[in-house]
């Protein structure tokens, strides 16, 4: 019986050793290996972008608003919205009652001062004559001489009015400047309308001929650059169309948020004016630069560093010095070279030195 006793004694001793040597669950979590993803570091060039929002508008020169020469009646409008029009086309066709009269009087005004002038001359020349014969007095002379004078400024007179009023008739018919289109129509043949009063007829654009007008942030006018490339990126998405910097303001506003940005495209766009776009204008370029994933790195109160996957299967902490950041990667300035397997996803809270298992 002692003998018995003593052998359970030694078995129950046993299995009280196994279950205290057993890993607790805690432990067990903590030291199992953490699956991360990796990406090399490596050396590249960044290019910095400006992102601004923009519209899609003619280029100077092509876009044109069309009023009558003063108060007219229109008298044909060929061209519908969004019809459009080769140079030369007649886009429309005015009427000005009394015109033709007051030309036709005007007209007759200047063939009356111009027989004044000639008579006035004629008279200058014979009273001149009458003076070296001693006939007339000196004052006779300048008596003719300032009649000559009033008559050649009648006649600028008469003949500046005809010409305004030439150039009124010849603005009756408006020929196209420039191949285009129609983007509104706010009148029909048959109505009164006048300039003076703000009422437009017609506005055409040159759609071959679109720039855009960006409004980028104060704080980064400074980084554009004339020249410089840009992407103009519709609302559809997509890889965007390639566009140039033209302009950029020298004066603005005081207390403005942002400038306007004049871009051209490289090729003609099929964005149709008014098209709200995003730009992306190329402003610093950073050639042969140590680059990670931005999502590599991570930021702990002071401290600024990415998780580097060694050799010996873990974590190694690599504080850094940052550079420059596109959306996806950033510059490394110091504490990194080139070809590192840098932790790109699982590094949160992962400590230096902690086991990890990399995914392919």
């Amino acid at each position: 019986m002692k003998r018995t006793a003593l052998a359970a004694t030694v078995l129950w001793s046993l299995i009280a050793s196994s279950a205290c040597s057993k890993p607790s669950v805690e432990n067990v979590a903590t030291t199992a290996p953490v699956p991360v993803t990796v990406e090399p570091s490596r050396t590249d060039t960044l290019t910095a972008t400006i992102s601004a929002a923009g519209l899609v508008m003619p280029a100077p020169g092509a876009d044109w608003t069309i009023v009558a020469p003063g108060a007219a009646r229109i008298l044909e409008l060929p061209k519908a919205e969004n019809d459009a029009f080769r140079e030369g086309d007649v886009l429309a066709r005015f009427e000005m009652p009394g015109l033709t009269a007051e030309l036709r009087a005007k007209r007759a005004e200047v063939v009356q001062a111009t027989n004044k002038v000639k008579t006035a001359t004629s008279q200058v020349k014979r009273q001149t004559d009458l003076l070296a014969q001693g006939v007339v007095p000196q004052r006779d002379v300048e008596a003719a001489q300032q009649e000559l004078a009033d008559a050649q400024s009648a006649l600028q007179a008469a003949e500046s009015a005809v010409a305004a009023d030439q150039d009124l008739s010849e603005r009756l018919v408006v020929h196209a400047k420039f191949d285009g289109v129609v983007v509104k129509r706010w009148h029909n043949p048959g109505e009164m309308v006048d300039a003076s009063a703000g009422d437009p007829v017609l506005r055409v654009i040159n759609p071959k001929r679109l720039q855009v007008v960006a409004s980028v942030p104060m704080a980064a006018l400074g980084r554009v650059i004339a020249g410089r490339s840009a992407k103009v990126i519709g609302p559809a998405g997509g890889d965007g169309d390639d566009a140039t910097v033209l302009t950029k303001p020298s004066q603005v506003e005081p207390g403005s948020g942002s400038a306007d940005v004049r871009l051209a495209f490289a090729k003609p766009t099929d964005l149709p004016a008014g098209a709200a776009v995003q730009v992306e204008i190329l402003a610093e370029v950073h050639p042969n630069v140590i680059v990670v994933r931005t999502a590599a790195i991570v930021s702990e109160e002071d401290e600024i560093f990415v998780m580097v996957a060694g050799a010996d299967n873990r974590a190694h902490k690599y504080p850094v010095v940052l550079g420059f950041a596109t959306h996806d990667m950033t510059e490394i300035k110091n504490g990194l070279t080139a070809g590192l397997q840098v932790i790109i996803r699982g590094q949160d809270g992962l400590p230096d030195g902690g086991t990890i298992v990399v995914q392919k």
